[in-house]
């Protein structure tokens, strides 16, 4: 696969912003007789660009996910935050981690907050009714809490099966359940999703569906033999339940209306990510990484009669970008009071030029970049040449001669000088993505320690 099927020559001016309200206001549809589309985001887990067969995967094989690469657009330049709690942060909030605290993993509980408003909400007044069917992850309070109409959480990531050591526990819609014996969370979630399409058939909706797969612990599926990998069986079993979905939509008469979206919340998992090649190449980096194999993720769009079938598009896409997206397709204008980063590219979804993004920014804990499509400037002034990504990042010498390369460095910096990371939010963490500063909590627990004892006395 050439390397220039992942980034093809683009402009280096600075990609504009959206600005938003609290809250948003419906368009009027000159079509009011016709049902707005209906959107299914379907968000795998750990999930690398080079695990899915459409994309070149040497090892894996996917045929209902490249199915709907060949009726839909694939776009091969799709990028999110390298771990999954700000990564999903960052994706439903249509906002950088530095504007929201979502920096790291407890970050996004801790310090992401409840006036944040997430994709139900602004679908919301243009008459969608929403879900959210899977992993909740490290976000503050609940699905409900965030306007989603409908829910199934589970708790933690890559819940499979009860286990004598381990009884997994969900909630749904309210309830608190317990995964029962021989029952399989991920065929769970797949059920109340269909209960969901069928129930809400008439209505426009938004479905959010979060995957178990592919993340560890990686358990046998239902479907594996004894000798098996159990890791290429998930991916496997995942690839199904996208079949599976598809094949539900036609029986409810709900495929011709809907659109289909499937991505990644970050790259592969260490302990996998050697064995995800393509063309024997592994990507650069892998999950909690800052280069290409953290962040690049297997991007899909399928709109039967609006996409243009089997087409590959090289433009840049920020996991920000969703809320934009979906907000255009629903007839939403949004608001003017909050700034979001993300960027539509319906346009794009329909087969047009559009106006694509010239540049991207990614971020995890006090680490980031900002890119375009050929050069990555990172936190530290640090200029890398990309012609050879996502294989290679290939460093360059602050003192370069080379025009090229120092054109791209003053642009990169005047996109890093208008965002101004280290004007928002400074990650109070570990420095790793994941968690919060252990220093400040033992302080903490040492002082409840003292607290309680002075209490017994």
């Amino acid at each position: 696969m050439k390397n220039n099927e992942f980034l093809k020559a683009a402009g280096i001016v600075a990609a504009g912003m959206l600005t938003v309200n609290a809250h948003a206001q419906t368009k009027t549809n000159a079509k009011t007789d016709q049902k707005k589309p209906n959107i299914i985001f379907i968000l795998a887990d750990d999930l690398g660009y080079a695990e899915i067969g459409c994309n070149g995967s040497d090892k894996y094989k996917t045929p209902n996910i490249d199915k709907l690469a060949s009726d839909g657009i694939r776009f091969t330049n799709a990028y999110a935050s390298p771990l999954s709690g700000p990564s999903r942060a960052t994706l439903l909030s249509g906002r950088y981690a530095f504007r929201t605290g979502a920096t790291n993993q407890d970050a996004c509980s801790e310090v992401f907050s409840a006036s944040e408003m997430l994709i139900p909400s602004y679908l919301k007044p243009a008459g969608y009714v929403s879900t959210s069917i899977g992993k909740w992850g490290q976000l503050l309070l609940g699905p409900a809490e965030f306007g989603f109409d409908d829910y199934l959480r589970f708790y933690g990531s890559g819940v499979y099966w009860s286990t004598p050591e381990k009884i997994q526990k969900y909630r749904s819609n309210g309830n608190d359940l317990v995964l029962k014996d021989k029952e399989y969370m991920p065929d769970l979630m797949h059920k109340q999703l269909v209960e969901f399409l069928s129930k809400n058939k008439e209505k426009p909706f938004f479905a959010y569906y979060p995957l178990s797969h592919v993340h560890g612990e990686i358990r046998p599926t239902p479907d594996s033999k004894s000798n098996s990998d159990n890791y290429v069986d998930n991916i496997v079993y995942m690839d199904k339940l996208v079949g599976m979905l598809r094949s539900e939509l036609d029986k409810l008469k709900l495929s011709e209306n809907t659109i289909l979206i499937f991505f990644s919340d970050n790259g592969t998992a260490n302990g996998h990510a050697e064995a995800a090649t393509i063309g024997g190449r592994r990507l650069i980096g892998q999950k909690g990484k800052m280069e290409e194999g953290g962040s690049l993720e297997p991007l899909i769009v399928y709109w039967p009669n609006v996409t243009p079938k089997g087409k590959v598009s090289h433009d840049l896409i920020s996991s920000t970008d969703f809320l934009p997206t979906f907000a255009e397709i629903a007839g939403v204008t949004l608001p003017k009071d909050k700034i979001l980063d993300g960027q539509s590219f319906n346009a794009q979804i329909h087969g047009e030029k559009g106006n694509p993004r010239t540049s991207l920014f990614v971020q995890l804990a006090n680490n980031y970049w900002v890119r375009n499509a050929g050069w990555k400037l990172n936190q530290d002034g640090q200029l890398f040449d990309m012609s050879k990504a996502p294989f290679e990042e290939i460093p360059v010498a602050a003192d370069t001669k080379n025009p090229a390369a120092i054109a791209a460095r003053t642009s990169l910096q005047a996109e890093l000088d208008r965002l101004n990371p280290r004007g928002g939010y400074i990650d109070q963490g570990d420095g790793t993505g994941r968690h919060s500063n252990k220093d400040k909590k033992a302080e903490k627990r040492e002082i409840r320690k003292e607290a309680k004892k002075k209490q017994a006395n």
